[in-house]
């Protein structure tokens, strides 16, 4: 769920804590309307996300705030992303001291 880069940049931007409006989310992600209402419901049905929509005066304002899960599974995905990392660097590092290019490290 969260592998996808939208659905990514929308839990980071949540991340400080702070509610973020629809307008805040879309210029920081950079997503049409439809993408970010797509994509923020997948995350709100899975329970990643909290959706609140509150009227001030004419208007509908919604925002978005991350869930303890949310976090939970995002401070996850991270890991695994580091564990990747940090297999690559080890993959590196003994290509280096046996004097193989990166290339031949994937074969061996």
């Amino acid at each position: 769920m969260i592998s996808a880069p939208c659905r990514l940049g929308i839990l980071a931007t949540l991340v400080p804590g702070l509610p973020v409006t629809f307008t805040e989310m879309k210029e920081a992600t950079s997503l049409s309307d439809g993408n970010l209402h797509v994509q923020t419901r997948k995350l709100s049905d899975v329970g990643y996300i909290d959706i609140n929509k509150t009227s001030k005066g004419r208007r509908t304002v919604t925002e978005f705030s991350i869930t303890d899960l949310g976090r939970e599974q995002l401070r996850l995905h991270v890991m695994k992303l580091q564990q990747i990392l940090d297999a690559e660097s080890s993959v590196e590092g003994s290509a280096r001291r046996s004097g193989r290019s990166d290339d031949a490290a994937v074969w061996a």
